[in-house]
């Protein structure tokens, strides 16, 4: 039987464009969803829910101050900085994150980058179907160089489940693995790794991935210093949140060859920007922020987000970001 509860889910496209259906989630209660929701459209769309599900919609102080009945938020997403939780807690209103959904299919889109910008296979498969193969004198041919990933050191920025993902792919390809994290985990896999400082990561490793969330502490830390740091011949990749990279900083440093390339899945401002200067910056590659999207890390995601909706009705809320902030309202 369905709840009389009001969930409102905010912009629920893209985890459902017509895939992945709500049917579990709608069981629970009164749902109302949107595909997206406007800044300006974000109050009067959520304003008499008790729970409201988003991913990219920002929910401040304020929009917390302008929604009364809200009790509960889930995001769609492993990440919450959208949300003020500080904020959000100290109104008595527990707010949980999806973590793990897309773990393997984030390090695949991580390994997808660095391999074109090893190989170059677009490059290649373009120049086939243009007719070079064809009219090549030879057997085989190559249009630039391509590297070889045995051997080489991946540096790994994050050491949760997603660097460790990536740090298990890079082992199979024969890469030495470091890492850096704030807080070395206890559980840190059967991979072989080396935790190192930030600087000496940035210094040592031939391709660096980010795979740490971003905090109110480290927005633009790759910047130009620790890019200075990198080899000429290193690859920079991305796969956490834009925010972590000064982009100005890196188009720099591209331009200039002071690393041989980056792929990025994410920019600090989605969707991205005209002007964003990383577009006309040397090998360059994006994927549209596409890692965490795979069907069936999307259904993990419709999975768990049920569940923590379920949780939340049944009085145990799971998957809480803000507990040390939480108070009875």
């Amino acid at each position: 039987m369905i709840g009389t509860q009001k969930i409102v889910i905010l912009d629920g496209y893209t985890i459902n464009p017509g895939d992945n259906p709500w049917d579990q989630l709608e069981s629970l209660g009164n749902c109302v969803i949107y595909d997206r929701t406007s800044p300006e459209l974000k109050i009067e769309r959520a304003r008499d829910a008790e729970i409201v599900l988003l991913s990219k919609v920002k929910l401040d102080e304020a929009a917390l101050d302008a929604l009364p009945k809200l009790k509960y938020i889930s995001m769609l997403a492993t990440g919450y900085n959208n949300v003020d939780v500080v904020a959000a807690g100290k109104r008595g209103i527990p707010v949980s994150n999806i973590p793990a959904y897309s773990t393997e299919s984030v390090a695949q889109t991580t390994f997808a980058l660095l391999l074109e910008l090893a190989m170059h296979v677009g490059l290649h498969d373009a120049s086939v179907k243009a007719g070079e193969w064809i009219s090549c004198p030879d057997h085989a041919y190559v249009k630039t160089s391509l590297l070889e990933l045995d051997g080489l050191t991946l540096g790994i920025v994050g050491y949760g489940t997603i660097g460790q993902a990536v740090a298990r792919i890079g082992s199979a390809f024969g890469m030495k693995i470091i890492a850096y994290a704030p807080r070395i985990p206890k559980e840190i896999g059967s991979v072989s790794v080396n935790f190192v400082a930030l600087e000496e990561l940035f210094a040592l490793a031939d391709v660096i991935s980010l795979n740490c969330p971003q905090t109110a502490d480290n927005g633009g830390f790759v910047n130009s210093r620790l890019l200075g740091l990198m080899k000429s011949s290193a690859f920079l990749l991305n796969l956490a949140r834009g925010g972590l990279v000064n982009e100005a900083d890196l188009a720099r440093a591209l331009h200039d060859g002071q690393l041989a390339g980056a792929g990025l899945d994410v920019v600090a401002h989605e969707p991205m920007l005209a002007d964003n200067p990383l577009l006309d910056a040397p090998n360059c590659i994006f994927t549209p922020h596409i890692a965490w999207a795979s069907l069936a890390a999307r259904k993990r995601l419709m999975a768990i987000v049920t569940a923590n909706v379920g949780a939340y009705l049944a009085g145990a809320p799971v998957n809480v970001v803000n507990g040390q902030y939480l108070k009875q309202p």
